[in-house]
Order: C-alpha cells, then sequence, then structure tokens
C-alpha cells in the first residue's frame, strides 16, 4: 500500500471512530483557502514536487474534500477532536495530519456541520495515460445519515437554528442564577407556581447543566460546552431564556422583588381571572403564619406520625387478626370471645371466588380469622398511610371528628388519572374516555400515543381528529403529548354525544410511536361512570402496537367492554414499603378511611385500608391535605397547604400502612380468608 492509500484509509477509520457517539459535528471558522494551502504547504521537502504544471497533491478532487469537512470537529467533554488526529508513522503525511490538526484547533467553533451530500470528496478516477487506464485516489468519506441534511430547509437554515439556539443557551447559563432555579423550583413544588408543574423537568434538566457549567474556568471551556450540550437537550431547555419561565428566571436572578417577578410571569401565562391558590412564602409570611395558627389553636395539631393501632378504636375496625386484636382500645371483650372460638381445621379451596367489594365487608369479614393479601406490582400506587397528630389530645383540623389523615404513595389522598388529564386540558366528563398515562418515574421522556379505530373504521389518533377537529361520530384526541419532559405524561379519547356515536365496536390501543419506554403504561376505559384500569409494565418497543380493550356500542345505546389487555401484574417480584410484591401478605386490620369513623357518612370519598404486616413506608408523606381541612379553616388555605408539605411525618413502631382502595373506583385485589374453611376470593371494586 503506497503512503496516499495508507492516509486515506487511516483517516476513515479515525473518522468512523470518533463520530460513533457524536449526534452532530461542528466546524469551526476558518478560512477555507488557507485550510487548503496549508495542507499544500504542510508537506516535507521533496514530497510534493510539481507533477505536469502542479503540485503532486494539488488536486481538484482533495480540494474540495478539504475545503468541505477539513474544518468539520466533534466535541467531547469540552474538547475539539478533528478528523486529522492521526497517528500515521510515516515522514510524509504525519506532518500533514499534525499541521491541518493544529490549523484547526486554533479557530473557534461557530456552527454544526451539515451537507445534503451523503459522499464528501470523490473515491478514484480514471485517466487514460499512454493509451492505458490510469486510476487515481484522493480523499473520501462517506457520511451516516445523522449528518445529512434530507430535509427541504437549506443547510444555511438548519445551521441558523442550531446556531441560535447555542447562543440563547450559552446565554441562559451565562445570566440565569443557581439560586433563581432552586427559588423556582421551589415554588413549582408546593403548587405555587401557575403551571409550573409544565416545567419542571425542564427545570430540573437545565439546573444539572447549569452546574457542569459553572465549574469550567475558561471561557473556551464554556463556549465548547455550551455548543456541545444545545444541539442534545432540545429546545425547551436550549431556548428556556425565550420562554416565560425564563423570563422570570431572568428577573429573579436580577433580583426583582419574587413577588413581582411572579406577578409579571402571570400576565403573560395565566387568564385575566387567575387567582393564585396560595401566596409566596417568605420569611415574614411564615412568621405570620405561625402567629395565624397559634391564635387558631392548631399547634399541638401540626406536629404529625404515623399512625398505630393504639390510635384507632375496635368500633371502627373492620376486621383484625389475634395480635393485632391485643392492642386496639377497647378490645378486651372482643378479643376474650375470639379466643372462645373452636378451633377447626380449615378445607382448602383452589378455586377463586369473585365478591363485590361490599359483600366482602358484610358477609366475610366478620367470619374471618386470617386474612392475607395477594400484594401486586400494580399496586404501587394503592400504598397508604393512616396518619395521626403527635398529641392524642391536639384539636382536629378535619371536617371529620377525629385528627387521623391518610397518605397515598407519591403523596397523593387518591391516585387519578382523570386530573392529570383534566389538569392538561382533557375533557374527563364524555360519554366515554380512553386515557394513557406513562413515563410516572421521569424517564420515560418518550413518545406513546393512543390510538382508536371506530366501527366506520375511522382512526383517532395525532394526525386525524386531533382537537380542534372532531370524528363523525363525534370522538376527539384532545391531549396529545409528544415530550414529557420528565414529567407524567397523558393522551385522552373522547365522545361527548352519544347520539353521534354509531353502535359498533371501538377499539382502543396504545402505539409506541418513537423511543423504547421501559416501563409500559398505564390506561383507563370509563362509560356509565365506571373507570377500567389497566396495566401494562412491560417495555416498548419503537413502532409496537399494544391492544388494550374494544368497547361495544349496542342498537340501545348500552356499553359492555371486552378486555384486550389482563390488568395483571408481571411475575417478577418486587419491594415497595418492605412488602415483597405477587406472594401473600398477612392483613393485620381493615378499616374505612377515617373520615368513616364511628359511623360518619357522606364526609367525602370512602377507602378500605388493608393495613399489612411488616409495611413501613419509607416516603416523606404529606401530614394533612387542602381537601381535608374543615370548611372554617379554608380561608387560611394558603398557609395549611404549605403547611402540610413541610410539616414532617414522624416515625412510629408499627405503624399502619398497606394498601387502599377507594370504593367508587374500578379495582380488584385478591385475597386468601381463614376461618372454619380457606378459600380465595377476588375482590371486585
Amino acid at each position: 500500500m503506497d503512503g496516499f492509500m495508507m492516509f486515506k484509509k487511516a483517516l476513515q477509520k479515525h473518522f468512523d471512530e470518533m463520530q460513533k457517539e457524536a449526534t452532530h459535528l461542528f466546524e469551526v471558522n476558518v478560512d477555507k483557502d488557507e485550510l487548503w494551502n496549508t495542507y499544500l504547504d504542510s508537506f516535507p521537502a521533496g514530497t510534493n514536487e510539481i507533477f505536469r504544471e502542479r503540485r503532486e497533491h494539488d488536486c481538484s478532487c482533495c480540494r474540495q474534500f478539504i475545503k468541505n469537512i477539513g474544518s468539520a470537529v466533534t466535541i467531547k467533554d469540552n474538547q475539539i477532536h478533528t478528523i486529522w488526529e492521526l497517528n500515521l508513522g510515516d515522514t510524509t503525511y504525519q506532518s500533514v495530519c499534525d499541521a491541518l490538526d493544529t490549523f484547526v484547533k486554533a479557530h473557534t467553533v461557530t456552527d454544526i456541520y451539515t451537507t445534503k451530500f451523503p459522499k464528501i470528496g470523490t473515491d478514484f478516477n480514471f485517466e487514460e495515460i499512454n493509451g492505458k487506464s490510469h486510476q487515481w485516489d484522493h480523499l473520501f468519506l462517506e457520511l451516516p445519515s445523522k449528518f445529512v441534511n434530507r430535509s427541504s430547509r437549506s443547510n444555511e437554515e438548519v445551521k441558523g437554528q442550531f446556531r441560535d439556539t447555542r447562543n440563547v443557551f450559552k446565554r441562559s447559563l451565562d445570566e440565569i442564577t443557581m439560586e433563581a432555579l432552586d427559588t423556582i423550583l421551589e415554588l413549582i413544588n408546593s403548587n405555587t407556581l401557575y403551571k409550573g408543574e409544565e416545567w419542571k423537568g425542564v427545570l430540573t434538566e437545565f439546573k444539572k447543566y447549569k452546574k457542569e457549567y459553572d465549574k469550567l474556568t475558561s471561557d473556551t471551556e464554556k463556549d465548547l460546552y455550551a455548543w456541545e450540550k444545545s444541539v442534545t437537550s432540545g429546545m425547551a431547555i436550549g431556548r428556556i431564556r425565550n420562554h416565560s419561565i425564563g423570563t422570570l428566571l431572568i428577573n429573579v436572578s436580577e433580583d426583582m422583588d419574587l413577588d413581582t417577578a411572579v406577578k409579571k410571569y402571570e400576565q403573560i401565562t395565566a387568564p385575566s381571572n387567575y387567582k393564585r391558590p396560595k401566596a409566596i412564602f417568605t420569611k415574614k409570611m411564615l412568621e405570620d403564619a405561625k402567629k395565624t395558627i397559634t391564635e387558631l389553636g392548631y399547634m399541638d395539631s401540626l406536629q404529625r406520625r404515623f399512625a398505630n393501632l393504639n390510635d384507632i378504636t375496635v368500633n371502627n375496625v373492620l376486621f383484625s387478626n389475634k395480635s393485632a386484636a391485643r392492642r386496639m382500645v377497647g378490645a378486651d371483650d372482643i378479643f376474650g370471645q375470639m379466643e372462645k372460638d373452636i378451633a377447626v381445621s380449615p378445607k382448602k379451596f383452589s378455586k377463586v371466588e369473585e365478591i363485590s367489594a361490599q359483600d366482602f365487608i358484610d358477609k366475610v369479614l366478620p367470619t374471618a380469622k386470617e386474612i392475607e393479601a395477594f400484594v401486586e406490582n400494580k399496586h404501587e400506587k394503592n400504598f397508604v398511610s393512616m396518619i395521626a397528630p403527635v398529641n392524642p389530645d391536639a384539636k382536629t383540623m378535619f371536617k371529620w371528628n377525629n385528627g387521623l389523615s391518610w397518605a397515598y404513595s407519591g403523596n397523593i389522598t387518591d391516585s387519578d388519572m382523570k386530573q392529570n388529564v383534566k389538569a392538561a386540558g382533557g375533557n374527563v366528563d364524555g360519554v366515554l374516555r380512553f386515557s394513557i398515562q406513562w413515563n410516572e418515574d421521569g424517564h420515560d421522556n418518550y413518545d406513546l400515543d393512543a390510538h382508536c379505530i371506530e366501527p366506520d373504521k375511522n382512526e383517532i389518533f395525532f394526525r386525524n381528529c386531533r382537537k380542534p377537529s372532531v370524528s363523525r361520530m363525534g370522538g376527539q384526541l384532545d391531549v396529545d403529548i409528544i415530550h414529557p419532559n420528565g414529567k407524567v405524561a397523558v393522551e385522552n379519547i373522547t365522545w361527548e354525544d352519544l347520539s353521534r356515536m354509531k353502535p359498533g365496536v371501538y377499539k382502543f390501543f396504545v402505539h409506541q410511536y418513537s423511543g423504547s419506554v421501559r416501563h409500559g403504561f398505564r390506561a383507563e376505559i370509563e362509560f356509565n361512570g365506571e373507570i377500567y384500569k389497566f396495566d401494562y409494565d412491560k417495555s416498548m418497543r419503537t413502532d409496537e402496537k399494544v391492544q388494550v380493550a374494544e368497547v361495544t356500542l349496542d342498537e340501545n345505546g348500552n356499553f359492555s367492554i371486552k378486555e384486550k389487555l389482563a390488568g395483571n401484574s408481571s411475575i417478577s417480584s418486587r419491594e415497595i414499603w418492605s412488602v415483597n410484591t405477587n406472594q401473600f401478605v398477612p392483613v393485620s386490620v381493615i378499616s374505612y378511611s377515617p373520615n368513616y369513623f364511628d359511623e360518619q357518612d357522606g364526609i367525602g370519598h370512602r377507602h378500605l385500608f388493608f393495613f399489612l404486616k411488616d409495611c413501613v413506608n419509607n416516603e416523606e408523606p404529606n401530614g394533612f391535605y387542602l381537601e381535608f381541612l374543615d370548611n372554617d379553616l379554608m380561608k387560611h388555605k394558603r398557609v395549611f397547604e404549605a403547611l402540610g408539605a413541610k410539616c414532617h411525618v414522624a416515625d412510629t413502631k408499627d405503624q399502619l400502612s398497606g394498601i387502599g382502595f377507594s370504593m367508587t373506583k374500578r379495582a380488584e385485589l385478591v385475597v386468601k380468608v381463614k376461618s372454619n374453611i380457606e378459600r380465595v376470593v377476588k375482590i371486585k371494586f
């Protein structure tokens, strides 16, 4: 192999390696003629002599190659890497590579590199010399498709867009302070900022970039960092300064009064009749709040802890095992009667019976001696803890006659996909609704799409019948999320008018449009006031479609459903709150939620709690929630909402934690019940 071919192949191999981890190529601002002359002039004496009329390496094909891509670079860890970083070990082309590498690195990155052509240069061509065909080889590269501009936009348009994003991104990194980011994120976490939740993922991600950027010491490193990260961060982060949230961040960074800055933000984003649900808390406001709480006599009520068996009386317990019964207030008499029961060898039943939740309470619990719940992965959001005041004599703050409250996993009082859809602008009041939800852990930031095929074969999805468009039968996709940006994502298809809907089968499925979610999705179908829940906890591939259900509308206007996706959890076991899933777990106590203790009725939703043996909440739940507060306290709701999130819930021995279910929402739980017989039943909520 002659020297040039060795040089050419080494260049191609090096380029192939350097581009593997690169999403984009960049280019430095060089004079292309000067770059070409550097190539020609860097050959050692005697190696680039005159051939015919020009120097041997003064080739039009190689000139076109070097002027096109010779200034292209990659950026990794704030360092430039050129295509000329070769270690040839020869005496001719090594000096050429070194000279070009040094020349390119001496200049500043000004753009991304993009081209309309997948092949740069000419691989080889032929010339007839003395009646014989002679092959001339040239510098040549085939580019991966990620570097080729196949759009209708010009290269300059594409470069301009990336350049503008980089400039805004760097300016944001320079001008937005870390203190401002922390302040706005605190407002978002306390639900103070209008539509702030929409920006939480973006700001959290931008904060990571800001931390890395602030550690850099030289302007060159910062310039290169801005280029490297701006091309992968996305437009929301890359141009954050241009958004309403960016204006707020800049104003706070420039020491504008926080309340004034937020009011300016609300003038941009909120409707004219918008009223902020709670105040922005400063130190003075918190001092005033403390005074108010003291005057109202609720200071002792704010200290909260996990409840245990000593906090509930036997008349509020629907079931307890023997060990739990010994510890409950007023349990002596009933326990004494339990001791008199005659032991009977249980008969085992392999058949699983289905029973309504109310029948389970009325007909099964009165004679049950032991109960075990089969906890599944899909019950993760059902994990719940009962919360009590540290001082049992503290004044109750709630709508009911006791100081007990509850908190579900994830710090919500009742997991509700409908509320997420509603918050995203979706209609949840139609006669038929299909909703999907994903990215609950913040790491499945990919595009899932909800689809429905109507009886006339019309398909509702993001390209057809998306709001404001409506199908002939009145169906519409009114929430379409493409980029979750670290937050829980939902999509929603709904029909408002039954009279427009045609009898037949409505087929619902989920399409993985791009990327690959790792944790699947959840789905809901609602009609006639009943919600059918589905869990798909498997990973999905790009373009995969998962059938969820088929809903049939008959000639009389009645809906029925055929489930295509089983709601069962996967076989694998997980540990949630010290409970291993997909196995039976002993139940210590079963009770209603505290708003239905002491035969109270009509105070919010009724929940049924199954408190599990050795279940320990490892989260930091709110001590209470606004919807629990007595109506007399709602005028102070801004203060109480902040306190609910800030009041620490203290640990306690033998806490009452387990799984809970709303009596009005569709769900199911398999339990093993031992009385005089042993049987397995599936409770249908």
